[in-house]
């Protein structure tokens, strides 16, 4: 039988990324094999290290740069040769919106390979405008399926001109076993007592993260609990100064604990110690970081804006989902997980029924069934990242 290579192209490889492929590369049955196309090693938006050792086959077409610093002409070309390089295949690509990525799409298509689309934007992310949608659907039209993250991203494609029966969902996925094996501990309620336990923000610190909101909310619960937990925030980004002076400005200094940007091991174990993540974004078409705090029995507090909401998140049951302009009713769910542990505890076991919808072998079983193949996940373990 003639090997066949599925193909998955992305800006740059954080763990998401390294998690999908691996497990890909693990479950897919022959002929398929699976091959990775990072544009470049820098990140326009993480600090990811993307240098680590992968169990599948990837290429770096730039190295020391991000793509933004690669001119359109020189990008087209490298992601076209690369693709060509890899055929027989099937592409999967992400970055629909960039004029390479849509150049590179049609041209294989036109040439009879299948190109799969792979997006978590919503209608509801922020305003949209009819004409800049219709160019949208013109960028969409190479694509023969869709791998989408959720019900409102399903939604939005097939706003875009993708058949409903062609979009697959559980694009935005994690390995919950590298989840585990990093954080070094059993998932919540086990592990560190509930009195031990502090609130955690994992985030870039840009506007549409919210994390000002979430510092106000902060201030009103630490005024409404006799034993306040201290706020641990995890990222880096343009407002750090502002977070800062915010953080002064409500007499907070002591409580509220800045890490940097975190790397994925380390975010694993500060999660171990967690109550409960929040996420107050104005805009997030997904939000990884639930998948991460669920894997550790985690319970979370985010803004219906967030997509992990459509797959992950029941209010009151495993979580509280918030309007994003709210301090008030975030600071109160706050204090409630702070001073009932019972109540803490329960939404923690009820997180587990909810962690299989994260993992990332949801995303090789959406893969497949864009290819036509079956795949088997009886007695396979994933071990992304290993």
């Amino acid at each position: 039988m003639k090997e066949q290579s599925v193909v998955f192209v992305w800006e740059n490889f954080g763990p998401a990324h390294r998690d999908r492929c691996e497990a890909a590369a693990l479950l897919l049955p022959p002929p398929w094999i699976v091959k990775g196309i990072e544009l470049a090693n820098k990140s326009i938006s993480y600090d990811w290290d993307s240098s680590e050792e992968v169990a599948f086959e990837k290429i770096t077409l730039f190295h020391g740069r991000s793509i933004a610093e690669v001119p359109i002409l020189q990008r087209t070309w490298a992601t076209l040769r690369a693709c060509w390089g890899m055929r027989p295949a099937a592409y999967f690509f992400c970055h629909y919106e960039q004029p390479a990525t849509f150049i590179c799409a049609m041209i294989l298509r036109l040439c009879g390979y299948r190109v799969f689309v792979m997006n978590d934007s919503k209608f509801d992310d922020y305003q949209r405008y009819f004409f800049r949608e219709m160019i949208k659907r013109i960028f969409y039209s190479p694509y023969q399926g869709a791998l989408a993250s959720g019900s409102r991203a399903r939604d939005y494609m097939r706003f875009l001109g993708v058949a409903v029966s062609k979009i697959q969902l559980n694009y935005d996925v994690l390995s919950v076993e590298r989840i585990r094996r990093l954080g070094r501990s059993a998932p919540a309620p086990q592990g560190l007592g509930h009195k031990e336990r502090h609130f955690t923000i994992i985030a870039r610190f840009v506007p549409k993260k919210n994390i000002v909101m979430a510092l106000e909310a902060y201030s009103l619960y630490r005024k409404s609990v006799a034993s306040p937990r201290s706020l641990h925030l995890c990222g880096s980004g343009q407002l750090e100064a502002d977070l800062r002076r915010k953080v002064d400005e409500l007499d907070l200094g002591g409580s509220v604990v800045f890490h940097g940007f975190v790397q994925a091991e380390g975010i694993c174990h500060i999660l171990a110690s967690t109550l409960a993540l929040l996420l107050p974004s104005i805009e997030e078409q997904f939000g990884h970081v639930v998948i991460e705090a669920q894997a550790m029995g985690l319970p979370v507090i985010l803004s219906h804006n967030c997509g992990a909401c459509d797959l992950l998140v029941r209010s009151g049951v495993n979580g509280f989902v918030i309007e994003p302009d709210n301090p008030q009713g975030m600071a109160f769910f706050m204090s409630l997980l702070c001073a009932d542990e019972e109540l803490w505890r329960k939404m923690c076991l009820a997180t587990r029924s909810f962690v299989a919808q994260g993992d990332v072998r949801l995303f090789v079983e959406a893969v497949a069934s864009l290819l036509g193949v079956s795949v088997s996940m009886s007695g396979a373990s994933v071990r992304a990242g290993a």
